[in-house]
């Protein structure tokens, strides 16, 4: 076997792992890899063979206690050949003793439960073409002029660790469009649209209720054409309503897997993830 080096990818080479997960379908953002690098820059990894690139990983570090993995790709030709868990394990080690998350296929469970994960439900990715969205309620405006610390707030109910540089760069990067709702001057709901090399997607998507976070949805459709995706917890029953009722059709599915405990979460206020790479 071809003796494999790994080493950290610079942030400027995170496109790497980008042009790699869209490959393999699953459609990422045009201007993740800048957000992407910004919790964790030595979390991304590159396996090479020769100086080419064979595998590539991520585990980002969100703080001392949570990490989050994804991007985990074997070049095709090389897959079998024991290169996957050498990068693997590298990701891990990189964790330490953080408990450590990620949306993996469905067929990969088995594995990862020999690594410690646990099932803790499923993403279900639902996209197509709404055919007529309704004029956006008046009520909802420009989530970047809400008080910062309202949208840091509401995020840490619904995401296990705080991720405040990676947010401000995440609404307001290039493409990107976010829009929220205040009911009695309280954050209500709140929502970011990106270009995606298909279509658009819409994550996260936060909302107190099923009304709420149709507003949100409906202002951001209002900013694109084409086709939309939403990635939704199957357990969110109200997302799933929604995502439904706007006519979009189930396509991809992941299994949200975690190594421990994390703190308690309003997983009903998610009705649409940030990204299965990130989490």
């Amino acid at each position: 076997m071809n003796d494999l080096q790994i080493r950290n990818l610079r942030p400027d080479e995170i496109s790497l792992a980008i042009e790699w997960a869209a490959a393999e379908g699953w459609n990422p953002g045009r201007y993740d890899a800048a957000c992407f690098a910004i919790p964790d820059a030595q979390g991304f990894f590159v396996g090479e063979i020769d100086g080419e690139p064979a595998a590539t990983v991520s585990c980002v570090n969100y703080d001392d206690r949570f990490a989050f993995l994804g991007f985990y790709i074997v070049r095709a030709d090389l897959r079998g050949s024991g290169h996957g868990l050498r990068i693997w394990n590298a990701a891990i080690a990189h964790a330490g003793s953080r408990v450590i998350g990620l949306d993996g296929v469905v067929a990969q469970q088995d594995n990862y439960r020999k690594s410690g994960f646990q099932l803790a439900y499923a993403n279900i990715r639902y996209g197509g073409v709404v055919a007529a969205p309704v004029k956006p309620p008046a009520d909802v405006v420009a989530l970047d002029t809400i008080p910062f610390a309202l949208v840091e707030a509401d995020d840490t109910t619904i995401f296990p660790a705080r991720r405040s540089a990676f947010l401000r760069a995440w609404i307001n990067a290039p493409g990107h469009v976010g829009r929220a709702l205040l009911r009695d001057g309280k954050l209500a709901a709140w929502g970011v649209i990106r270009p995606c090399r298909t279509g658009s997607k819409i994550g996260p998507l936060v909302a107190d209720d099923r009304t709420a976070a149709e507003a949100i949805v409906q202002a951001l459709l209002a900013s694109v054409d084409g086709e939309v995706f939403l990635d939704v917890p199957a357990v969110n029953r109200e997302a799933i309503a929604l995502a439904e009722a706007l006519g979009l059709k189930p396509v991809f599915e992941t299994a949200r897997m975690y190594t421990g405990a994390i703190p308690p979460l309003r997983i009903d206020r998610v009705f649409g993830v940030t990204s299965f790479e990130l989490g």
